[in-house]
């Protein structure tokens, strides 16, 4: 699953580009880079908690200031900006910014004027330069800038290149800059986080320690661990399960969950909303299903055929991360063809999943698992916001479909097709909430009573309840639960899954077929089901490429969609139930295939002209500033 938060500074503070204030100890400087509005009024505060800070730790903090002028909330900003460029190229940037900054609101285009001829700028070349082609070039390039890294309100704070979501006073930044060791480990933390790769990063890792162990003397530690009894009752008993099954089947709900919210948001308000938009992906999705599938089954004959949908699903942490690795030689439509495309395939894999491999199935059971998610569904047409009944409901849920001979992780996608939404809140109404709450809170810090002041416990009341409105269930329980499922759901499954002995019998009948048809399936498969859906879509009109002028780019991302996941790992556990020979060489098939995916797709997309990319990203920034 993607992260939509950019926590991460695009470009770091530059002496050169940047205006800069500090310094003095730069080698060991905490920086701090913050977008402002000279008419923002929270800017104006947290100005001075930055000279508190300054005066505080000295030589050890220095920080810039980019212009991100919000001329919609703040009529005239955008020339306030301009204004203290102009000063800028007369030396006098500092000397603007503390005067426009220490004028009271309002103040207008002649108050700004007049400010500067208090501070002894030339004049004519003033009027001159605040109009100039090159100083709103300045302004509206950092205006782009921000927006790429995700800005959309003043102040935005980035502290050592990460963003810094804290509370603003002087306390709380002062905690962060001191950089106690809790703090230096969570911003390394958040800065590994926000890699685009850094889920699939971890997944290599776990892999890797599981393919590890089973390779050597410990093989026999691993696999009594994965396959202990763990649960309540009698071995055998419905809630009796092994590690590795409670990982397969009880972890991963939660993946699903996320799969299952994915799914939804893209349907209401991402890719798969414009219709003509979708069916690209979408028809691919399905053909790209389809050929691997029956490039396998070509191969494979027998008892081997029920491997037919291992190389069916496509590991969208990886795939994304390899692109965004690759830089501005991927454009953002390819992108966006890549992310729309993983979650048509999702619903296919769980679509295969629930169909074709339900064991020892039990009719009663489903029953119960479709009243449970009747349930549900009345309590989300209800308007039932509370979080808690849904999850013991989900719970139900999961122990109907395994006790029915479903996967239980579906639950999960049951849970994210009924959690609540709400409508985006009215802003106004929050806004009063919030602006109330803290202005009663500082009159009782001036009075000298916060402390054990009722005040103090209404206003907290209020901003927590302004705050938790800014979000719905569904999206609350998709911020807690994504880092979990990332950093440790998937990680814990592919551990259990992917330990496999390399000393396979590739001579016993019909390995090397189940190893040959899994690698084609990934490697040849699914691009040939992706660029014939692309061709037919296109040739009759049905859909439209997402960059027709990049075709070889596009063929890259089409072979990177090749890499299989943590599902391709599940499938083949589930079609060869029992069989832990084939398995592991299905499973083995799945790593080689999307290595080989991967090295394929990167080399034809380094291959492709970058100039191209760079024209588009000029146009976007084009698009960004204009009005």
């Amino acid at each position: 699953m993607t992260d939509r938060a950019n926590i991460k500074l695009l470009r770091a503070m530059d002496y050169k580009r940047d205006h800069v204030r500090g310094g003095e100890e730069s080698g060991r400087a905490v920086n701090i880079v913050y977008y402002g509005d000279f008419l923002c009024p929270y800017c104006r505060r947290l100005r001075v908690v930055l000279r508190q800070l300054k005066e505080a730790i000295g030589g050890r903090m220095t920080y810039a200031f980019r212009h991100f002028p919000n001329e919609r909330a703040h009529p005239g900003a955008e020339f306030m900006a301009r204004a203290v460029e102009a000063a800028d190229n007369q030396g006098r940037f500092w000397d603007m910014y503390d005067g426009l900054f220490d004028e009271e609101l309002p103040f207008s285009e002649d108050d700004a004027r007049e400010l500067a001829r208090k501070i002894g700028l030339e004049m004519e070349r003033f009027e001159r330069e605040v109009d100039s082609e090159e100083v709103r070039g300045r302004v509206a390039e950092q205006l782009a800038e921000a927006k790429r890294n995700g800005v959309t309100g003043t102040p935005t704070i980035f502290i050592d290149g990460v963003r810094y979501d804290g509370a603003w006073d002087y306390y709380s930044m002062l905690d962060v800059l001191e950089r106690p060791v809790g703090e230096r480990i969570q911003r390394s933390a958040r800065s590994f986080a926000s890699l685009p790769a850094a889920g699939g990063l971890v997944l290599i890792v776990a892999s890797a320690l599981a393919l590890a162990f089973t390779n050597s003397p410990w093989a026999s530690a691993y696999i009594a661990f994965v396959h202990a009894s763990f649960g309540i009752g009698p071995p055998g008993s419905l809630l009796s399960l092994t590690v590795g099954e409670w990982f397969s089947e009880g972890l991963l709900a939660f993946f699903f969950l996320l799969v299952g919210l994915e799914i939804r948001r893209e349907m209401s308000a991402g890719a798969l909303t414009d219709r003509k938009a979708a069916r690209l992906p979408v028809i691919a999705s399905v053909v790209a299903s389809i050929v691997p599938a029956l490039i396998y089954l070509a191969v494979n004959g027998g008892g081997a055929v029920s491997g037919w949908s291992v190389p069916t699903a496509t590991d969208i942490a990886f795939a994304l991360g390899v692109l965004a690795l690759l830089g501005d030689r991927v454009p953002p439509s390819i992108r966006v063809f890549v992310a729309a495309f993983a979650v048509v395939d999702d619903i296919i894999s769980v679509l295969i999943l629930a169909i074709f491999y339900p064991h020892n199935f039990e009719a009663a059971w489903l029953l119960a698992a479709v009243m449970a998610i009747a349930m549900m569904f009345a309590l989300n047409r209800w308007r039932v916001y509370a979080v808690w009944p849904y999850a013991v409901i989900a719970v139900a849920v999961w122990f109907f479909l395994h006790s029915s001979g479903v996967h239980g992780a579906l639950a999960g996608i049951a849970l994210a097709a009924f959690l609540p939404t709400r409508p985006t809140p009215a802003a106004g109404p929050l806004l009063a909430q919030a602006a109330t709450a803290l202005a009663a809170l500082e009159h009782a810090q001036r009075d000298g009573e916060e402390d054990g002041n009722p005040v103090l416990e209404w206003a907290s009341r209020n901003l927590s309840a302004a705050s938790e409105r800014l979000l719905s269930p569904a999206d609350r329980i998709e911020r807690a639960v994504a880092p979990w499922s990332s950093y440790f759901v998937l990680p814990l499954f592919a551990f259990s899954a992917t330990g496999v002995s390399f000393a396979v019998d590739l001579t016993s009948p019909g390995a090397a077929r189940i190893l040959v048809g899994v690698i084609l399936g990934l490697v040849i498969g699914k691009p040939l089901g992706i660029c014939a859906a692309a061709w037919l879509s296109t040739a009759t009109r049905i859909a439209r490429m997402p960059d027709s002028e990049r075709l070889r780019t596009f063929l890259g991302a089409a072979c990177l969609c090749g890499i299989g996941d943590t599902v391709s790992l599940l499938l083949a556990d589930q079609a060869f139930p029992g069989n832990t020979a084939e398995a592991a060489i299905a499973k083995i098939g799945v790593l080689l295939g999307s290595l080989l995916s991967a090295a394929v797709g990167a080399t034809i997309i380094l291959a492709s002209p970058v100039v191209a990319a760079r024209t588009e990203a000029a146009e976007s920034l084009g698009n960004a500033v204009s009005p």
